[in-house]
């Protein structure tokens, strides 16, 4: 068993997380200490500009200079591994691998005969230098090259929590991120997971839009809305929605033109209430589970949560209910994910994101002698 730390900055470029377990790539023998930092204004502003960077690209061309945001991302994301050392009292050498996923800036899921294709930033060699431990980063290109979706890539480590916990099955883990995405854990199977539309992504936008602010805190905004039929219903036309699974989104693959029009509380309640729904379509599909745990941002959320329990008609319970750290889960996922690259561990499955077999994706940096 190792002591690994994972690190996860996702798509609605709030902070990194980071988190320390002790695991051999199949077992968990030991939860760690955790941290989260907050990017500042000014990290996030170079972020988001490596985002726009990006999305004017398209992998059309030669690629934008992201040396800007991959210098915050090495300083950030060290800083953060340090704090974990400390809190832990572990010294770097006591330390076998960091999982470093990285910034989503730009993700195009396949379509017919064409590969997807997806980029993280993030200069693994840099921060193995900076920290003196080996780095295992770059996750999701060896799926992709393989034919794969690229995403989801934590439904491995759901499965693997669900197992050593002796949780009954069937069961389904809903990652309530920028975009959602569901892992349907069945008996005597493979897990099968895929992403199921926007979570956060597109309530975040409008807040931000229309109020100034990060996200709706406890979804009061949306409480103070009524969901408008017409809006949604033009959300739901999404073509997204018909391709069967696996697939994968972009966080920028949806726009907020549907529900421009609408006051700023309805315009909310409108956006919960797609996310609620097409969560619930997409589990709808797989079959009735037993029990659905809730991770990511989105489980803070009481408004989106009592809309997926009507919409499902099983409450989802935030995956503190089963002893899980909600907040460290992704990061978590990826310190085992790393510690499977190094053991040479499938990291994605056919059933997770429609690779032809199953990848032990990601890339080792090691420190400079």
């Amino acid at each position: 068993m190792k002591y690994v730390i994972g690190l996860m900055s996702g798509t609605s470029l709030d902070g990194v997380d980071a988190a320390l377990i002790r695991t051999d790539g199949e077992r968990i023998a030991e939860f760690g200490a955790g941290e989260t930092r907050e990017y500042t204004a000014a990290e996030r502003a170079v972020l988001q500009a490596a985002v726009d960077a990006a999305l004017a690209w398209g992998f059309q061309g030669d690629a934008p200079d992201f040396a800007a945001a991959e210098a915050v991302l090495t300083a950030s994301h060290s800083e953060l591994v340090e704090a974990v050392m400390a809190k832990a009292g572990l010294a770097a050498a006591q330390i076998s691998l960091v999982g470093f996923h990285g910034q989503t800036v730009l993700h195009r899921a396949p379509s017919g005969r064409r590969k997807g294709q997806t980029l993280q930033i993030g200069d693994g060699p840099a921060l193995a230098e900076r920290l003196g431990i080996d780095v295992v980063f770059d996750f999701r290109s060896a799926d992709v090259a393989a034919g794969g979706q690229g995403a989801p890539l934590a439904p491995l480590y759901h499965a693997a929590l669900v197992a050593q916990g002796g949780l009954e099955l069937p069961l389904a883990v809903v990652n309530l991120g920028g975009v959602a995405n569901v892992t349907w854990l069945g008996p005597d199977s493979d897990p099968v997971a895929f992403d199921t539309g926007p979570a956060n992504g597109l309530i975040d936008a409008w807040c931000q839009q229309r109020l100034g602010t990060s996200h709706d805190f406890n979804g009061e905004l949306a409480a103070q809305g009524r969901i408008d039929p017409a809006a949604l219903k033009q959300l739901m036309k999404h073509p997204f929605f018909a391709k069967a699974p696996p697939k994968s989104l972009d966080r920028w693959d949806f726009s907020l033109d549907p529900v421009r029009h609408l006051g700023d509380a309805d315009g909310a309640a409108t956006l919960t209430a797609f996310t609620a729904r097409t969560v619930a379509a997409a589990i709808d599909a797989l079959g009735q589970p037993g029990r659905i745990l809730a991770t990511g941002g989105g489980r803070h959320n009481p408004v989106l949560m009592r809309m997926m329990g009507e919409a499902m008609g099983v409450q989802p319970e935030p995956v503190e209910a089963v002893g899980w750290r909600g907040d460290l889960l992704e990061a978590e996922a990826f310190a085992w994910l790393a510690a499977r690259v190094a053991a040479g561990l499938p990291t994605s499955l056919p059933s997770t994101t429609g690779v032809a077999r199953p990848v032990s994706g990601g890339r080792l940096a090691h420190p400079k002698a």
